[in-house]
């Protein structure tokens, strides 16, 4: 993919469009060659940046603003959340999740403790009451869901919550949050929830 990026004048700052199927190489490379260009018409302007088009992970908003901040010294503002969960989304999207980056926990997850991963989350026991996982793509539990599970948490409407059974009051994919009354957990067992075409997380 040679052209990923392209690059828009709006009325007050300067977008850098990256396409959604790029790869990190691809972007970095494309980058660097756009910027020779676009540095001519700066000529001590300060129209600021915002980046757009692919939700991006922390490693390539951190190399993208280097990159950035060595030809150009201006502000550069970022469309992709730089941090997971419901605060941090700016808008949900549909990216399939062929394969990703995933981190494994063994054994059960105990009351205030936390894991927080840009990939998929598999935890090899239960998560108890008071536990979080916050992940931006899949989250994957082979014992029960007591405690709070956020998937997709970049906005990613694709992602998917697994577990052997849901025992919390709430669960969350993308921006869309699902609230369980206490006879609904009791009946639930061997869940896979998801988000329909509707917008809603239904469970299978």
């Amino acid at each position: 993919m040679k052209n990923c990026i392209t690059i828009q004048l709006k009325k007050n700052e300067i977008w850098i469009k990256i396409d959604e199927k790029a790869e990190e190489n691809e972007i970095t490379e494309c980058l660097k060659e756009k910027l020779v260009d676009l540095k001519k018409l700066y000529k001590g302007d300060t129209t600021p940046i915002k980046i757009v088009g692919k939700i991006l992970k922390n490693k390539e908003i951190e190399e993208i603003q280097s990159i950035i901040k060595e030809q150009i010294d201006v502000e550069i503002e970022f469309e992709s959340p730089t941090t997971l969960g419901l605060h941090g989304i700016k808008k949900g999207f549909e990216q399939e999740i062929k394969s990703s980056e995933t981190t494994f926990y063994k054994g059960a997850l105990r009351s205030g403790q936390k894991i927080e991963y840009e990939g998929s989350v598999v935890v090899l026991g239960d998560v108890n009451a008071g536990a979080e996982i916050v992940a931006g793509e899949n989250i994957v539990i082979l014992g029960e869901l007591r405690g709070l599970a956020h998937a997709g948490a970049k906005g990613n409407r694709k992602a998917m919550i697994a577990t052997n059974g849901i025992e919390c009051p709430q669960i969350r994919i993308a921006d869309i949050i699902k609230e369980f009354e206490k006879q609904e957990t009791e009946e639930t067992k061997l869940s896979y929830a998801y988000i329909n075409e509707k917008n809603e997380i239904v469970l299978e």
